[in-house]
């Protein structure tokens, strides 16, 4: 673990989850399949392979189908089995996300499965489900009030690094009561700044890179993509420097806690 920070790696099958917990700084494994569509549920059995090929934090998707969030009572119960399924056999928790026609949360649904999560004692995670919703920050209200442990979001946008504005906010506002996760195209290049500049505390990434196999390709977990990630958040953890740009636009935001520190010559101008 990096100076408090937690590093989750998105795995869309058992090689991913093998490869992910091979590097030292994975702290936590989400594990999908189907990421092209955005994640879904993982088979049964992979997930059984998955949980003796490692002991590290394992949080299972529950996620029947692509083409949005909304689910007929059919499919929450399909929803609700393989969470019990997966909670039973050693997940460490389910990340999940389920709303009304209206694209705000769906209470009742959400209440369940956290009541089910919480008897096993495990983490119950709302994932991108929570970047439709038209009030983020009511939403965020309802699912603590719910007792959801976790959000993952991209602040509303495609690309985490656009959803900083909002994702700083809600780590300001909720981020005591809350885990606000960031991911959604976080790379080496700027893991270390959408930390920075929204004082999340842990962050979500797929690290894959191209794999070639005759006679097409695919995206895999890469090792070395995740330690390039790791390197240059330690690198900015050492530093614990912010620019002139940073401070000015944290300023006038509350935060819980920060490893990071005003420099000298921009406390007072």
């Amino acid at each position: 673990m990096i100076a408090g920070i937690t590093v989750e790696i998105c795995a869309g099958s058992l090689s991913d989850c093998i490869r992910a917990a091979s590097v030292q700084g994975t702290d936590r494994i989400e594990l999908n399949c189907a990421l092209e569509l955005g994640g879904l549920t993982p088979s049964y059995d992979t997930f059984l392979s998955a949980r003796k090929a490692t002991d590290k934090k394992i949080i299972c998707m529950v996620r029947p189908r692509g083409a949005g969030f909304v689910y007929s009572e059919t499919e929450k119960d399909s929803m609700y089995r393989d969470a019990e399924n997966f909670l039973k056999n050693g997940a460490d928790g389910i990340v999940f996300g389920c709303l009304d026609p209206d694209r705000t949360i769906d209470i009742p649904f959400t209440q369940k499965m956290v009541q089910l999560i919480s008897s096993y004692k495990k983490e119950a995670v709302f994932h991108k489900a929570f970047d439709e919703t038209p009030d983020p920050f009511d939403a965020c209200e309802k699912l603590i009030e719910c007792g959801i442990s976790r959000i993952l979001t991209s602040g509303q946008k495609d690309n985490v690094e656009d959803g900083i504005p909002l994702l700083r906010q809600l780590q300001s506002r909720f981020g005591s009561r809350i885990e606000i996760l960031p991911g959604g195209g976080v790379n080496e290049k700027n893991a270390a700044s959408v930390l920075k500049k929204t004082r999340c505390r842990s962050i979500h990434m797929s690290a894959k890179s191209s794999v070639e196999d005759s006679p097409g390709s695919y995206f895999a977990v890469d090792p070395a993509k995740i330690r390039k990630i790791l390197s240059a958040l330690e690198n900015a953890a050492n530093r614990r420097d912010l620019t002139r740009d940073d401070t000015a636009m944290i300023r006038n935001d509350t935060f819980e806690e920060s490893r990071y520190t005003w420099p000298e010559d921009d406390r007072d101008h």
